[in-house]
């Protein structure tokens, strides 16, 4: 049976992270401000080391790093910190939570999926990130071409990433080269990885 005062707490614990969160992403991306029109969007981004390097090597672009784990999210702005990169931020989110909360007049540029939980057991499956619904809300987010660039060391994900990709009315995907390379300390210990890219190519109106 389910406890009232706890369900209570969970849902005003839920709503105060959400208003966090909202004013996080309101501060960082302004609607007055041209340049955070669009940014790069780390799903998962761990303890930094690929979006840390990724902006260092392009300063004139807005990188969003997320992860649910907190630890990874100091380590990462403590590099973020040493490396005095003012076009890179952090956060701890949720990845649907951010696309709920992030500013209207925001749009995705880039997304960058690397490495995620690939929930290799069936009944786990419907927690991976690249779901359809998931695809849908950064796909009504991003520019027109935005691409997403996936990686992951688990052959059957990376198959049905494939497959609901190709499925997906927003999304096609590309032959194109991976457009960084950086080695992360998860990649190095990795056996092998396999990569794609897909564009963003816009919801149809209903």
């Amino acid at each position: 049976m389910d406890n009232p005062l706890r369900t209570a707490a969970y849902l005003e614990r839920m709503a105060s992270r959400r208003d966090e969160l909202a004013a996080k992403l309101a501060a960082l991306l302004p609607a007055t401000t041209p340049a955070a029109a669009k940014f790069v969007w780390e799903v998962g981004c761990g303890h930094g080391h690929f979006l840390t390097a990724f902006a260092a090597a392009h300063p004139e672009r807005l990188c969003l790093g997320i992860d649910l784990a907190s630890e990874r999210i100091e380590r990462a702005t403590r590099k973020q910190v040493r490396a005095k990169l003012a076009n890179l931020h952090f956060l701890q989110a949720d990845a649907r939570l951010f696309l709920e909360t992030m500013p209207t007049t925001a749009r995705i540029g880039e997304v960058f999926i690397l490495f995620p939980d690939p929930w290799p057991k069936s009944r786990h499956h419907k927690h991976r990130i690249l779901q359809p619904d998931f695809l849908t809300e950064v796909a009504r987010r991003a520019v027109p071409g935005a691409p997403l660039h996936f990686r992951t060391d688990h052959a059957p994900y990376f198959a049905d990433a494939a497959r609901t990709l190709a499925a997906h009315e927003a999304w096609t995907v590309t032959e194109e080269p991976w457009p960084f390379e950086v080695e992360t300390v998860f990649q190095s210990r990795a056996e092998g990885y396999q990569s794609l890219v897909a564009r963003c190519t816009g919801m149809r109106a209903s």
